[in-house]
């Protein structure tokens, strides 16, 4: 599969120092999976999958790629648009999940 476009909406508010825009994905221009979080951790920036909190609260992802590969694919591909595309995309009040 073949990412085909990335959507970014970069977070404003209090949350802002640790998470740094929602992004939407669309694969080979017919699936596409929103929510994805482009997050700034201790090791660096990083893609976090879209999740919900289940009954014992852990967080477990709601969709996910099977390959480590397929993983780094989309974190460079979505990471490398926020960074060319910071100034240019979305800004958006909503607030960490």
């Amino acid at each position: 599969m073949k990412i085909t476009d990335v959507r970014v909406r970069v977070v404003k508010g209090e949350n802002e120092a640790k998470l740094k825009a929602y992004a939407d994905v669309t694969f080979d221009e017919c699936f596409v999976i929103h929510g994805l979080k482009i997050i700034d951790g201790q090791k660096g920036m990083f893609v976090a999958m879209p999740s919900r909190r289940m009954p014992s609260g852990e967080f477990k992802d709601i969709a996910h790629p099977i390959t480590p590969e397929k993983r780094k694919e989309i974190t460079d591909v979505v990471i490398e648009y926020y960074e060319k595309n910071l100034h240019t995309a979305e800004v958006t009040d909503v607030e960490e999940e």
